[in-house]
């Protein structure tokens, strides 16, 4: 990069999500999750005064989206494929791009063997008019940056 150009982050509100074999248009938000490591501590009798740490086992926290809802089907008959025991069935790779000013891919976070794990409804009020969102809660296997 020459010296003195700026480079400014991405703005958060222009993404896209890809579900194998699922077109649906129009999310309001996506939740990445975060990835942890779980620390062992391990000393031996001739070590030093003081723990080692290892690292043990990766954890992905849940992916959750949330949309406007319509008439399309696709999201909440994934989820019932889970409900009718069909998990291999359900299980997905899922893809979350972050598209730049212009509206080209910028970053991109891959997900795999996903499956919807919870189904939020809209809440409902004759009062309000706001629009009525579903929200899907997501588990997977992995997650990567790969862009």
């Amino acid at each position: 990069m020459p010296v003195g150009q700026r480079k400014d982050p991405f703005r958060n509100f222009r993404f896209l999500i890809e579900i194998d074999g699922i077109v649906q248009a129009g999310f309001s938000e996506a939740t990445i999750p975060d990835s942890t490591q779980d620390v062992i501590e391990y000393r031996e009798g001739a070590d030093p005064p003081y723990l080692r740490k290892l690292p043990g086992l990766a954890k992905y926290g849940n992916l959750t989206l949330k949309w406007g809802i319509t008439d399309s089907m696709e999201l909440y008959n994934w989820r019932k494929l889970v409900e009718d025991g069909k998990v291999n069935e359900a299980r997905r790779n899922i893809a979350i791009i972050l598209l730049d000013d212009e509206g080209n891919p910028a970053t991109r976070w891959e997900f795999f063997a996903a499956w919807p794990s919870k189904y939020d409804a809209p809440d409902l009020n004759a009062k309000g008019n706001d629009v009525a969102i579903e929200t899907l809660e997501i588990v997977h296997e992995g997650m990567r940056r790969v862009q």
